[in-house]
Formats: C-alpha cells, sequence, structure tokens
C-alpha cells in the first residue's frame, strides 16, 4: 500500500500526518523543532514505510525541517501556499485553520495530485553555499540603504554640505568626513589645506579636485538648528556612521567573495559570457537560477518562475493580461537588472527595449519585457552548457551585420 505525508512547518514545533490510498489517517503527532523532535519524526515515519516510498508534502522548498527529511531519503514536495490556500474550502466550508488540519490537507493534496508536483532536486553544495552568501549581501545591501536614507535624513535637516559633498553618503569617504566633522561648527574652520589633508588620510581617489569640494560645501544650505539641537544630531550622526562603517565594510568583503565563488562555477561561466552581466549579478542569477537542469523543461516555467511573463485570466468574452505577483522576487530582481545593463552592450536587447517603450510601455514593463526575450537564451545555454556568443544568436545577426 502507498503512503502520503503532509508537514505543516512552524517555528517551534512540526504537525505531521500520514494518509492511506483512501485518505485514511493511520499517523498524526506533533514534534518539537529540535534534534530529539526530528529525529523521533523520522524514526516514526519509518515505521509507516520505508523512507525512499513515503513522499511528503510540504509548503517551503528549504530550511533545516526539508534538509533533515532529505537525508532520511524522503521524497519531499513543495506546494506552493496559495495552493495550500484555495484547496482549504475542499475540506471545511467555514475557512478556518489550524496546523493539524493543515497537515492532513498537505498529505490528501499528494494524495489526489500528487502528480502535478515536482519533487524537489537539491542543487549542489556549491550552488546553495553561493545562494546563502548571495542571499545574505543581499539582505545586508538592504539594510545598508536603509541606514544610509536615514543618516541622510539627518543630515539634510541641520547639516547638508555633508549631504552635498560626495556623491554616495554610504561610500567610505563620506561616512570618515561625517565621522571626522559631524556638525556644521566642527567644519567651521575647515580649508583647503585641512580638506587635503583629510582627504590623503582617508586615501580619497582624488576624482573631484578639493576647491571643488569645499566649493559645495559652501554652498549647500546652512541648517537652521539651535546649538543644543545641533550637537544632538552631531551625536545621532557619529552613531549611524558607527553602524554604517563596518556593515559596508564587511559587505564589500563578501562581495569580493561571491566574485571569486562564481568565476570557479562552471554555471557561473556561462552566466557571465552574457553581456553586461558581472560577477555580483551573475551570481545572484545562477544562485536562484541552480543547477538542477531538469527544474525547468521549458524557458516558459522559467520565465514564470522569474516573474517576467504575465499572467492571462480570460472568462468568456472578458481578457486581461496582468503583472505575475506570485514568482521568484529574487530571481526577477536579478535578470530586469541584468537586462537594463544588456541593452549598453547589445544592439539586439537595446532594439527590442526601444520598441516597448515605443508602444507605450513605461521603463519598468519594456526592461520586463526585453527580460522575457533574454531568458530563452539563457535558458538555452543553461541547458546546453554552452557560452553565449552573439554569432550564435539568432536574433542578434542581423545587428551584427549592421555592424
Amino acid at each position: 500500500m502507498n503512503y502520503f505525508a503532509g508537514i505543516d512547518w512552524g517555528g517551534s514545533q512540526h504537525a505531521i500526518c500520514v494518509v492511506d490510498e483512501a485518505g485514511k489517517i493511520v499517523l498524526a503527532l506533533q514534534v518539537a523543532h529540535d534534534d530529539e523532535g526530528l529525529r523521533s519524526m523520522c524514526q516514526q515515519l519509518s515505521r509507516v514505510s520505508p523512507a525512499e516510498s513515503l513522499p511528503i508534502a510540504i509548503e517551503r522548498p528549504s530550511g533545516l525541517l526539508v534538509d533533515t527529511l532529505m537525508q532520511a531519503g524522503n521524497p519531499v514536495v513543495p506546494i506552493h501556499p496559495n495552493v495550500v490556500k484555495a484547496c482549504r474550502p475542499r475540506y471545511r466550508a467555514a475557512g478556518g485553520k489550524h496546523d493539524p488540519g493543515d497537515a492532513y490537507l498537505l498529505a490528501d493534496v499528494l494524495r489526489t495530485d500528487g502528480h502535478r508536483f515536482r519533487r524537489l532536486s537539491p542543487s549542489s553544495d556549491a550552488i546553495q553555499a553561493l545562494r546563502a552568501m548571495v542571499r545574505t549581501r543581499d539582505d545586508l545591501v538592504a539594510e545598508r540603504i536603509g541606514l544610509a536614507n536615514q543618516l541622510r535624513a539627518l543630515l539634510e535637516s541641520f547639516w547638508p554640505g555633508a549631504v552635498a559633498l560626495f556623491a554616495e553618503i554610504d561610500s567610505p569617504i563620506a561616512l570618515a568626513f561625517v565621522e571626522r566633522y559631524p556638525t556644521p561648527h566642527s567644519a567651521a574652520r575647515l580649508g583647503e589645506k585641512r580638506l587635503a589633508s583629510f582627504l590623503a588620510s582617508e586615501h580619497y581617489c582624488g576624482r573631484r579636485p578639493v576647491s571643488e569640494l569645499l566649493q559645495r560645501l559652501h554652498e549647500a544650505p546652512k541648517g537652521r538648528v539651535g546649538a543644543a539641537e545641533e550637537e544632538a544630531k552631531g551625536e545621532l550622526a557619529k552613531t549611524l556612521t558607527r553602524i554604517l562603517t563596518p556593515l559596508v565594510g564587511e559587505i564589500a568583503r563578501l562581495s569580493a567573495r561571491i566574485e571569486h565563488e562564481v568565476a570557479q562555477l562552471a554555471d557561473g561561466t556561462l552566466v557571465m559570457s552574457l553581456p553586461r552581466t558581472g560577477r555580483l549579478n551573475a551570481a545572484q542569477i545562477l544562485a536562484e537560477l541552480g543547477d538542477v537542469r531538469d527544474r525547468f523543461a521549458t524557458d516558459d516555467q522559467l520565465a514564470a518562475e522569474a516573474g517576467v511573463a504575465p499572467v492571462t485570466y480570460q472568462s468568456g468574452k472578458t481578457k486581461a493580461v496582468t503583472f505575475r505577483w506570485a514568482c521568484n522576487h529574487r530571481l526577477r530582481r536579478a535578470i530586469t537588472t541584468w537586462a537594463d545593463n544588456s541593452r549598453r552592450a547589445s544592439p539586439w536587447a537595446n532594439a527590442i527595449y526601444a520598441k516597448a517603450r515605443a508602444r507605450g510601455c513605461d521603463h519598468p514593463h519594456a526592461v520586463r519585457v526585453l527580460a522575457r526575450a533574454w531568458v530563452r537564451v539563457l535558458w538555452k545555454i543553461w541547458t546546453d552548457r554552452v557560452t553565449y556568443t552573439p554569432h550564435a544568436h539568432r536574433g542578434a545577426k542581423p545587428f551584427l551585420a549592421a555592424d
């Protein structure tokens, strides 16, 4: 007899249900999210059926629980939470929710509709390590942007000159300047010699001459705050710079590590062969794309996963084509960033973008149109394991001939 399991995962405990071919519950339990609980779960599941013949449905495709099940040998079938939500009315009209009920729902949906879902195929250790680094860096960059915006808003309220001096407020030279001169009063005697000495001590690249920087400082609006408020805000500015400075440094070190790691991967070489991907952007794409080739049977599936293909709703005479909300948002961000950059290096890409804008698409929409075209190329080189060359790209050949 075949059995099917469902697990409703939680932060501290997990609800588990196993049903047979008729949908009858043969095991229902809850285990704690600790080493003993996970070990007990595997033991009790193995008493029902051998691990390799007991598929388990779960709402998330990663995490310690999933790793434990896959290490035990169970086929894991991730089911999107939207599917689970849509299935609840099949089992209870009131629309209530509780963990054991969701575990049964997952097991029974796997029993009746398991052929509609794909079993989880984990990526290699190298890809999983790259994914962890890339996602952590993306989260740290989001934190840096938030803190930088907070620092900029604070400085603009009492010390606008510090914001106008350098291009980015979270650059190392800008943070060092705010740390050294946190208030207008502290920079009152700042002249060309002192500024030049400061820039030299911080190894400034010299993109702008000292006289121009000093002019920016003097031409910026003056703050209109009292002495006590200026002093307090100066301390707050120094606090933010002391948080941002090591964060910026760690992001730079992590970025260098990611660039090194992606260059060592064969799939990294494939993705980096595309126009204007760059190592970091290629790592972002590859981290979400993975290296399991049967994950995306067609380029349409990849486009849907990346959120660059619209969703069509049609009923009778009504038809609507709308933005795709349900997708891998990290993959969409990575691919659309690359697509936008590719316009500077590929005449074919620039032409597709220009045609989309001519049809009335705004910039984000036109970039998604271009990204959808690039996804066909990305899927082809990823599937065939060949690097991209414009001469082998049918769409790009006319533009090469024109050059």
